[in-house]
Order: structure tokens, then sequence, then C-alpha cells
């Protein structure tokens, strides 16, 4: 086992613990705004406010529950989600102005698709996960 598959999943596993949480409480000051977390962006409207920590907390949700369950199609709906959360990304930086704006925010959103992109690999491609979610995630049934 490669150095980075014994790191990766439980850094991923973390990661997406964190993404549930954060999700939770974005989407808990979103419905109570008394709250005041600090968590909602004014720039955005309503509508994609609370589908940036539904989408958020959807994808914590997926990878943490898939992958304590093991079920096999957690790499596939975890990738799923990485594509909404580059696409609510997408739609943050370029009509809001989100990380910034501009240069700074295009350059950092093109680190948050590498990072997708990287991650997605990573599911995709590891002995680590294939091991974890079964031999069944890469094989077709005839």
């Amino acid at each position: 086992m490669s150095a980075l598959d014994r790191v990766l999943p439980k850094l991923l596993l973390v990661l997406s613990a964190f993404l549930l949480l954060w999700g939770v409480l974005g989407l808990l000051e979103y419905f109570l705004p008394v709250l005041s977390l600090g968590l909602q962006n004014r720039k955005f409207p309503d509508g994609l406010q609370f589908a940036h920590f539904f989408a958020i907390m959807l994808t914590g949700i997926v990878f943490v529950f898939g992958y304590l369950r093991k079920w096999p199609h957690t790499p596939y709906v975890t990738i799923t989600m990485y594509a909404v959360l580059a696409t609510l990304c997408f739609v943050e930086v370029m009509d809001f102005g989100a990380f910034g704006g501009g240069t700074t925010g295009v350059l950092t959103m093109l680190l948050e698709y590498a990072t997708y992109v990287g991650l997605s690999i990573y599911l995709l491609r590891s002995t680590a996960m294939r091991d974890h979610f079964g031999h069944a995630m890469h094989t077709s049934k005839k």
C-alpha cells in the first residue's frame, strides 16, 4: 500500500465530515439568520445560497456514509457531487465575484477544479478505494 493510500482515504473522510458540518451550519444559518455564523455570502441570491450549502452538505453525506457503509457507488456519486460543486463555483465566481472575483477568483476556482479532478482520479484508480468499496465498482454486470 502506498503512502498516499494510507493517508488520503482518512483525509477524504475528515474533509467530507467537515463539508457535512459546514453544509449543515450554512443551512441552519440560511433558515435561521438570527444565528449569524458568518457563513452566508450576501452577494449570492437566496436560491444560490441554499444550493451552495445543500450541495456542500450532500457531498459530505455521500462520502462519509458511503465510506462507512462501503457502498460501492460512493466514488461515482462523490464525483458527481464534485461536478455539482464545480458548477456552483463557476456561477459564484463568474456572476457574483466569489473569492474576490477577477483573476484571483478564477485562479482559486481553477485550483478547486484541479482538486476535484485529482480526487476523482484517485477515487477511480486507487487500489485502496477499490479494495474499500469492493471490486464491484470496477466491473460491469453482464
